[in-house]
């Protein structure tokens, strides 16, 4: 089974890129299960309802989310428009699963692999925050040991928004041998330490972002530079120039869930 994660698609230029690329992937890899992050879809800042839609009819089958999640607004009304039991589009656009009690959405979606020889394959996919940097989260360790105490698939992808590359690494570690994959975003960097850890967990501590590499994380580079040399606030906006797709490809094994193969990908224009 063939796992395709694309890191957090920015702005335009993400979105762009994003079009340009996900099918011919998803063809040439024969790709079962399409998760995207795309918490920074709009602008940078957060994704909608229209933009998740646009994704999913891009070929994504999981959306994933993080510490923009809530920056529209419209999403929460999108996400509470389904029961914790569908599987419409809005129940597939995950946000994470260790934020305070009581918000909207889920940060778990269990599915099945609908065409091709994998198809009737159960799956999970886990969206987790860290705490490191972060605000607004409960411990995702623990998160994590609860949610996979009630998950049935065999087949679970882990995405840790997290900032600090220690907690990402402690995650991929704590999680080895219970979950197919660990991936980090939120760093918009792509990290080259992509590996299947001893107990059969595929790891990377970031997948990088899918946006305008010719900026700061995907912002304008001059208005974060003049933040930097001066220390007065500004708005920032999205960069458009050199962008790039940033993911990870995994095969598993179906029937275990182990992973046995993971590969950075990386495309231009």
């Amino acid at each position: 089974m063939k796992i395709l994660f694309v890191g957090d698609v920015f702005g335009s230029a993400g979105r762009g890129i994003v079009r340009e690329h996900l099918g011919h992937l998803r063809e040439t890899h024969a790709v079962d299960l399409t998760v995207v992050n795309g918490e920074n879809a709009a602008g940078g800042f957060g994704i909608t309802p229209a933009l998740a839609e646009e994704l999913f009819d891009l070929g994504a089958d999981v959306i994933t989310t993080g510490n923009h999640v809530w920056d529209k607004r419209e999403l929460m009304d999108y996400m509470r428009s389904v029961p914790e039991t569908s599987d419409a589009r809005a129940r597939r656009v995950l946000r994470p699963a260790n934020l305070q009690h009581g918000l909207p959405g889920f940060g778990v979606y269990e599915g099945t692999i609908a065409l091709g020889p994998e198809a009737g394959t159960r799956y999970a996919v886990v969206n987790l925050m860290g705490r490191v940097f972060m605000n607004g989260t409960n411990d995702p360790f623990h998160a994590a040991d609860e949610l996979l105490r009630a998950i049935s698939a065999r087949v679970v992808l882990v995405d840790f928004h997290a900032e600090a590359t220690s907690e990402k690494v402690a995650m991929g570690w704590h999680l080895d041998g219970r979950v197919t994959a660990c991936l980090g975003t939120h760093t918009h960097i792509p990290t080259a330490d992509e590996r299947v850890l001893p107990g059969g967990t595929a790891y990377q501590t970031d997948v990088g972002m899918s946006g305008p590499y010719d900026s700061v994380i995907g912002v304008d580079k001059d208005l974060v530079l003049h933040r930097f040399r001066t220390g007065l606030p500004g708005k920032f906006e999205a960069a458009k120039g050199n962008p790039k797709l940033c993911a990870t490809l995994i095969e598993c094994d179906a029937r275990t869930g182990r992973a046995l193969r993971i590969q950075r990908l990386q495309l231009g224009e």
